[in-house]
């Protein structure tokens, strides 16, 4: 009987194990929302990472999270490292290439609670008045990442915290005194 249940639990892991490595080798989470603000007012909370604790879902996590700013004050060469507990880990953003008012693409490294290296892009299109914002994330699957992606969806997880991120957004970039100017 022991051998049995022992053969079953073989069989259920390799199972387990083909079914991962047969998942997506890259990852894609987006999000959009429309914004009742012009391209140039959310712009300003983009390129300037100073201006991220007004809307990132993450600042708030950790009260006590050690940031660095350093690099280009805004825009292309713009880096924010972070420290912080369990709940944000630690990381580090460098902003690679940005447009006015059309889009910033941020090189993002995770150190902790376990290493990743992905590549997000946050694209602004005027739509009328307002302005849809894509937040997209993209970057490598590994193995065991697609293994844990067996148990627990990343795209809702992120997803999740992207659209609590765009609805900070739009309430910063639709409030009268608080939207960072371009410079």
């Amino acid at each position: 009987m022991l051998v049995a249940i022992l053969v079953a639990i073989a069989v259920l892991l390799v199972v387990l194990l083909v079914i991962a490595a047969l998942r997506p080798a890259a990852m894609r989470v987006e999000r959009r929302l429309t914004i009742a603000a012009p391209p140039a007012r959310i712009y300003g909370f983009l390129d300037d990472f100073h201006a991220w604790a007004a809307w990132s879902p993450w600042e708030k996590l950790d009260p006590t999270m050690q940031r660095t700013f350093s690099g280009a004050p805004r825009g292309a060469g713009a880096i924010y490292a972070w420290q912080g507990n369990r709940k944000v880990g630690s990381g580090r953003m460098e902003i690679t290439a940005a447009t006015p008012e059309q889009w910033v693409e941020i090189k993002l490294d995770f150190i902790t609670p376990f290493p990743a290296h992905n590549q997000t892009t946050l694209t602004l299109t005027p739509a009328g008045d307002a302005t849809d914002v894509a937040w997209v994330m993209t970057g490598p699957s590994p193995f065991m990442m697609r293994v844990m992606g067996l148990f627990m969806n990343l795209d809702k997880m992120i997803g999740k915290d992207f659209e609590s991120g765009l609805a900070n957004l739009r309430a910063a970039a639709t409030a009268d005194d608080r939207s960072p100017q371009i410079a």
